[in-house]
Formats: C-alpha cells, structure tokens, sequence
C-alpha cells in the first residue's frame, strides 16, 4: 500500500474518531505528505489534529466542518488542497450518522438530517474536488457507504436509503470520470465499534477502527469499485438478492425486526 499513498494529500470528512481517525493515521504511517482531517467536533478535532500532529510534525491539518453545509465544504476542500501545495490526491468522504428510528417514528426533518449529512455532504466533497483533480491530472475518491446496501436491516429505513443513494452516486460516477483518471471507489467498512452505535451494544463480529482502515486502505489502493472489508459482507453482497434465498432471507429479517419492535436493538 505504501507505494499508492506515498507523497500524496488527503482529506478525511468525519476524521476526528472512528474510522476517519484511523484513516488519517494509517495514511500519515504509510507516508502521506498532507492529511485533513475534517468534523464537527471541534474538540475532538483539536485533541486528535494536535496528537497527530506531534508524531508527524507539519503534515497534519485539522479542519471543523459541518458538512451539511455546501459552503463549509467546499471551504474544506480549497484548504486541504492549499495544505497539500495545491493538490488533493484523496477524498474520503467518511462523515456519517446512523439515524436508528422505526420508520412511523421518524419525521421529515429527520429524513432531511440523515441525507444532509450521509450524502449530501459526500456529493459536496465531490463536486469541490473534481475541479482540482482534473486540474492536476486525477485523484481518488472513496466514500463510505455500509453493509446495510446489501442487507436493509429493520428499524434502520433511512440508514438504508441514504447508503444505498451514496453506493449508486459512486457507482455510476466511477464510470464517468474513468477517462479523467479520477478513480472512485464505495467502501463497506464492516461493522466496526464506533460511536455510530450510540449505546447499542455492537454484535460480537464488530472490528476495530484500526482494522477497517487497513482493509479500506488496501481495497482503494487496487481500485476496487466496493472495497468489501470483512466477510460476512462479501457473503451478504453475494447472497443478499440471490432469488433462491429470498425465503430464508425474508425469515431472517422478519425475525430481526420483531426483536427490535421489542427493543432488542442488538440482534443481527
């Protein structure tokens, strides 16, 4: 992997915890010249942007960053391309909310918030970097989507639906930009422990920050269309529409979500 990320500038949205965290990390391990890490956290941001920054002296920026708004994003990226001396290599769009609601219990301004933030806030970052990356010759964007593409869990409709709009944008657009050199992959990270959970207790499967950005890191460096993390997504990916496994899919599910119309979130 190295030899893809040497020398090049990143930028991470959601990059103060989680995932986006431990995106930043590996890259600067691997020798990235600049990384941005972007959110809306300001403390953490501050916290991690100056931890990092100790390790890697100069090749660390911390940026807080709604991302439900157009203008801050694009603020975001006419930064990082700055830091990285006028380039901007990668763009992981990370940033992301779990909306767990039944679906009767949800109100438009929360379908509004989930698509403002999963993937709204990927197709700002999109649209502000292209510019620069044909400028420069080409790029790579990666966003993250989820499993639940493959396998569109009960009580979680508009996670569903916003992952499932953010794998078909990068999908098609990945066809698109072949010929400008601009490479876009879809990440499914697998079910890592992140604060995404929200005091729901993660199933016994999950990995670690640390582990879907290794698996994430590799995937994006082969080009991958769907960089598939884990395995039990590469068999949901498989098995998820095949019609000779719709009934035994179908009483999975229906299982699933009577336990959770009961409030037992933590089935899968």
């Amino acid at each position: 992997m190295k030899g893809y990320y040497e020398g090049k500038a990143a930028v991470i949205t959601g990059g103060a915890s989680g995932i986006g965290l431990a995106l930043g990390e590996l890259l600067l391990s691997l020798g990235a010249k600049a990384v941005v890490l972007a959110d809306v956290n300001a403390v953490k941001l501050q916290a991690q942007s100056e931890r990092l920054s100790q390790a890697y002296p100069g090749k660390v920026l911390g940026v807080e960053t709604d991302v439900t708004s157009q203008d801050g994003v694009k603020e975001l990226i006419a930064r990082a391309a700055a830091f990285g001396g006028g380039r901007l290599d990668l763009l992981f769009n990370n940033a992301g909310i779990g909306a767990l609601k039944s679906f009767e219990k949800t109100t438009d301004e929360d379908w509004k918030l989930a698509f403002d933030v999963n993937f709204y806030g990927a197709l700002y970052g999109i649209r502000a970097a292209l510019p620069i990356m044909r400028a420069q010759g080409g790029g790579h964007i990666a966003n993250t989507a989820s499993g639940i593409v493959f396998v569109p869990m009960p009580e979680q409709t508009m996670y569903s639906a916003t992952k499932s709009a953010l794998m078909g944008l990068g999908s098609s657009l990945r066809y698109e930009l072949w010929d400008d050199n601009i490479r876009v992959s879809t990440i499914i990270p697998g079910t890592v422990i992140t604060a995404i959970w929200d005091g729901v207790k993660p199933p016994a499967e999950a990995i670690t920050p640390a582990q879907a950005a290794a698996g994430i890191l590799a995937g994006v460096a082969r080009n991958e269309k769907i960089v598939i993390v884990t395995e039990q997504d590469r068999q949901g990916a498989q098995n998820a529409y095949a019609p000779e496994r719709q009934e035994g899919i179908d009483a999975y599910m229906v299982n699933i979500a009577r336990k959770r119309k009961k409030g037992i979130m933590n089935e899968y």
